[in-house]
């Protein structure tokens, strides 16, 4: 077992994978991480499976049983399938650590992101497609999403919230977290069973607050936005969770919604190729890391201390971005938008790759 990332799962730190494909599954090859890397989880995006899609022939034999299929249902079919399969690989680290961990992600339809209604469905059909306790449906944290978010809980399916930037939304994320539980509680259902993680993202972070603070002149502050923001969202995260009305569901069994380091590789190659992932070390969160930032990390990265009480000297280094010029809720809104888009064009690329597969078996 590789040593230095053990000595992270160690200190708290539960390390999930950012990507997953068929062929990881056939080969092996993901089942290898989890025996030797401490990888005990699964996050997945539309980019993820477009990539997995266009550079395996693995789906070929699915792909001729869904061949009059709409593109949305070959897509779904698709996935859920790879997600499954996920999910039973990793059922016995899911038992071992009572639903915490061994978990894999599906995300709803980015088009829908805007749209609460059609979320809440979709999130449903996707939990009985996969049919799996440790599967996560994924729900971006847009406006629309909130209401999503406490609704899929309420009906004791559990979530995995992706693409939240700014603070001030993970807060609303969490209320909206703690909402469902509440309905949950009150519709019967085992809040033991109900689990959630919110995906925080790092580097996008970084890339746009460092083009303007570079064209600003302020080059003395990049490269500190993205581990500021998180640190001061983990000691929300501990507020949160530490309070009266979370004590009150933690008695019937409620479990704390776990923050998620995403988009945890380095961007910028003059940082540190670990730096998402020493610098963000805390109990009790999780960093999903894509495979070359997990191997970065198994050969040279180092557990650094804690962040939990590094909130003040964060929230400092933001204070500072902020004082020059650097309209930060503008940046968390930008990124949000951007987010969303980028998923969008993902999803329609994956669409084109399923077209286009589906035609070549049919030559």
């Amino acid at each position: 077992m590789n040593q230095r990332l053990r000595a992270l799962s160690d200190a708290g730190v539960s390390i999930w994978l950012d990507d997953l494909s068929r062929k990881r599954l056939t080969s092996g090859g993901l089942a290898e991480l989890i025996a030797q890397d401490s990888v005990v989880g699964v996050t997945t995006n539309p980019s993820i499976f477009a990539a997995a899609l266009n550079d395996s022939a693995d789906y070929a034999k699915q792909l001729r049983g869904l061949a009059s299929a709409p593109v949305e249902q070959a897509i779904t079919e698709l996935c859920a399938t790879d997600v499954r399969d996920a999910c039973d690989l990793f059922a016995p680290i899911y038992v071992a650590t009572g639903g915490e961990d061994g978990r894999v992600s599906i995300e709803v339809e980015p088009g829908l992101a805007h749209d609460t209604a059609a979320t809440i469905a979709q999130a449903a059909e996707l939990h009985a497609l996969v049919d799996r306790e440790n599967v996560l449906i994924k729900i971006p944290a847009t406006a629309a999403g909130l209401p999503a978010i406490t609704e899929t809980i309420a009906a004791g399916i559990s979530v995995n919230v992706t693409l939240i930037f700014s603070v001030q939304r993970y807060r609303e994320v969490m209320n909206a977290y703690l909402a469902g539980l509440e309905r949950a509680a009150r519709a019967g259902h085992d809040l033991s069973k109900i689990h959630s993680v919110a995906s925080l993202f790092v580097s996008r972070i970084d890339t746009e607050v460092d083009a303007r603070l570079q064209a600003a002149g302020h080059t003395e502050l990049v490269g500190r936005a993205g581990v500021a923001n998180a640190i001061v969202a983990y000691a929300a995260f501990t507020e949160v969770f530490t309070d009266a009305r979370f004590a009150t569901l933690a008695a019937l069994g409620a479990n704390a919604q776990r923050p998620l380091w995403a988009s945890t590789g380095t961007k910028n190659p003059d940082y540190s190729d670990t730096l998402y992932v020493a610098s963000l070390v805390a109990p009790g969160v999780v960093n999903t890391m894509p495979e070359k930032t997990l191997r970065a990390f198994g050969d040279h990265g180092e557990v650094l201390a804690s962040i939990d009480g590094q909130s003040a000297a964060a929230q400092a280094q933001l204070d500072a971005i902020s004082a020059v010029g650097i309209d930060l809720p503008d940046v968390f809104a930008q990124l949000e938008t951007e987010g969303v888009d980028k998923f969008i064009a993902s999803w329609n690329e994956l669409g084109r790759a399923v077209q286009e597969a589906r035609l070549a078996l049919s030559e």
